[in-house]
């Protein structure tokens, strides 16, 4: 069955693709294309149409680089292999759940802030395991196939995750450590009500390395950022909502409540 999934320009070179809950992102041109994160399971024909009225007939990506592995971020696997050999990089400290080695923690329904939380416990953390095709991101901060992006460590929401950022125009590809809708709630997800927010509640494991790595980004002073989850932001109404998520981090992003909630462990 054919799944909603909405496609548009985030910059010249960069389409966004949102399937269901999550976005994930083509960026480069008919030459040379690279895949941000795999989306959704049932993803893999939309992302071959996208790609193809992108950059042509029986394209292929020169590379998959994974912000971090969490079930919506990599559903196109293991179909996307039958179609695309290529080789899938991500940081050294999320290896070990795309190698089939560990699962992630687990989901936390009790953070409350919404449906979408409450359900998280259906939510599945096991590890895939990509195999040999899985690398470590270069040390130096580059990212393969993407000339001109550098990538950041940003954990928190997982250990290992990474965001993107390009300094000739200050764009920001953020994965889920800040997010541009309310994750946790059906309504806010459904219509794509747009807002900064932290990282996923229900999904997000070390708060104090969350809050360092909104701040890091913060200070980035991106023009454009491009989600995890949500519509891309720009300008002032971007700058605005992270400077706020700065200075309000308790209020915004930690729940009152949950497992990983630092005066609750």
């Amino acid at each position: 069955m054919a799944l909603a999934s909405t496609i548009d320009q985030v910059t010249s070179d960069l389409t966004r693709i949102r399937f269901l809950i999550a976005n994930l992102y083509l960026w480069g041109t008919p030459d040379a294309w690279v895949l941000i994160d795999a989306g959704m399971p049932g993803v893999m024909g939309t992302i071959v149409k996208a790609a193809e009225e992108r950059f042509g007939a029986k394209t292929a990506p020169r590379a998959v680089i994974l912000t971090h592995g969490h079930f919506d971020h990599v559903g196109a696997f293991p179909e996307l292999f039958e179609r695309w050999d290529v080789p899938v990089y991500a940081h050294p400290r999320e290896l070990s759940h795309l190698t089939g080695q560990a699962d992630y923690p687990p989901f936390d329904p009790s953070v409350g802030k919404g449906l979408m939380a409450l359900l998280s416990f259906a939510y599945p953390e096991k590890a895939i395991d990509l195999g040999s095709r899985v690398r470590p991101l270069p040390e130096d901060g580059s990212v393969p196939e993407m000339t001109g992006w550098r990538w950041l460590h940003t954990p928190g929401h997982t250990a290992g995750q990474v965001a993107l950022f390009r300094d000739a125009d200050r764009c920001l590809i953020a994965a889920d450590a800040f997010v541009t809708v309310k994750q946790e709630s059906v309504y806010a997800v459904a219509t794509q009500e747009r807002e900064v927010n932290g990282p996923p509640a229900y999904a997000t494991t070390d708060w104090e390395a969350a809050r360092r790595s909104v701040e890091v980004l913060a200070a980035l002073r991106p023009a454009i950022a491009a989600t995890g989850h949500g519509t891309p932001m720009r300008g002032a109404e971007l700058s605005r909502g992270l400077d706020e998520l700065v200075r309000r981090f308790d209020e915004i992003a930690i729940p009152d409540h949950g497992r990983y909630v630092p005066d609750e462990q």
